[in-house]
């Protein structure tokens, strides 16, 4: 019995030291190239080095290329920057679309597989990079999706068709800054609280930007700040949004909106009594897509106070004070 014992306990040691040697465990940038002139050619071999829940911020930067990877940042990693050299020529890229079939299966993938990117961890930022699903248009597409609290993305381009951008993850909260955004129907989705700040907003047929399915009693959705709502040449007819479920939450302020948004600006999706729930809602907004007047009636133009209350710090406002930076 002492001898397994002992065994166990030098078991034990050498797990322990094995932890603590491991030369990634630091607050060190870890360099990624596909050209292999870095330790790394992979985004997803420098993630699998990372410590799970790092108290410390961890920088992972990656050289202009094109990295084909289906990556996922796990739930049990933390304060990672996956940091690109240049947002133009630094591109993670892949193909899935709903009607692929999952290999081995008689299976269709279905939309929330076939993401490119998918970040399950909290405390996650992503700067200077594209994330890119370049499937045909064949089906739901996802190039982003996002489960975990608490994402940062700053001057990324985000690009794909349909369904480009999911904000999955309930209760969470999403900051973009200076990104670029562009796909054709639902491109921004899901139930998340999502802020976007002084971003393109890029539509490439005439269909629906957003489909949010803010949970009921979920005071913000989705918040458009001084963002540019533009489309391709000849696209002249683009709802705003339409609510993929009844209470869904989206307001557009300070924003400079093209001609080619309709009018009427927002949809029922074909379903009348999302009217009495849906809570759509423009403030201060200019350009030719500008038309308060011809609006449904069941959105709202805010007054001067109610918008004075939408600060980013009151929408994501919870008990841990985490606020991105302006």
């Amino acid at each position: 019995m002492k001898k397994l014992i002992s065994l166990m306990m030098l078991v034990m040691a050498s797990i322990v030291s094995a932890q603590a040697a491991n030369k990634y465990d630091n607050p060190d940038t870890l360099f990624v190239a596909r050209d292999g002139t870095a330790e790394f050619r992979n985004i997803d071999d420098a993630i699998e080095v990372c410590r799970a829940f790092m108290e410390y911020h961890k920088v992972i930067f990656v050289k202009k290329g094109l990295y084909k990877e289906k990556l996922i940042i796990p739930s049990w990693l933390t304060n990672i920057e996956i940091c690109g050299e240049d947002a133009e020529n630094t591109i993670i890229t892949y193909d899935d679309h709903a009607n692929v079939f999952i290999p081995g299966t008689n299976r269709k993938m279905g939309t929330f597989r076939t993401y490119t990117v998918r970040v399950d961890g909290n405390d996650i930022t992503f700067k200077n990079i594209t994330i890119e699903n370049n499937a045909a248009r064949l089906g739901q597409a996802v190039a982003l999706n996002t489960q975990g609290d608490r994402l940062v993305f700053v001057n990324c381009r985000i690009l794909g068709n349909q369904d480009t951008v999911y904000t999955g993850g309930v209760n969470t909260r999403v900051f973009f800054k200076n990104c670029h955004i562009e796909g054709t129907t639902d491109f921004i989705f899901g139930p998340s609280t999502a802020w976007f700040e002084n971003c393109t907003i890029y539509s490439r047929v005439n269909s629906y930007i957003t489909a949010a399915s803010t949970p009921q009693g979920v005071p913000y959705g989705y918040v458009f700040n001084r963002c540019k709502i533009v489309a391709a040449e000849g696209v002249d007819k683009v709802y705003l949004g339409r609510p993929w479920r009844p209470y869904a939450h989206t307001l557009f302020m300070n924003c400079e909106l093209g001609k080619h948004i309709r009018p009427e600006g927002w949809y029922n999706w074909n379903n009348p009594t999302n009217e009495n729930t849906a809570r759509y809602q423009e403030y201060n907004n200019s350009g030719e897509g500008v038309a308060p007047k011809k609006r449904v009636a069941w959105s709202r133009q805010l007054t001067k106070k109610e918008a004075v209350q939408v600060t980013i710090e009151n929408v994501f406002k919870r008990n841990d004070g985490w606020m991105p930076e302006k």
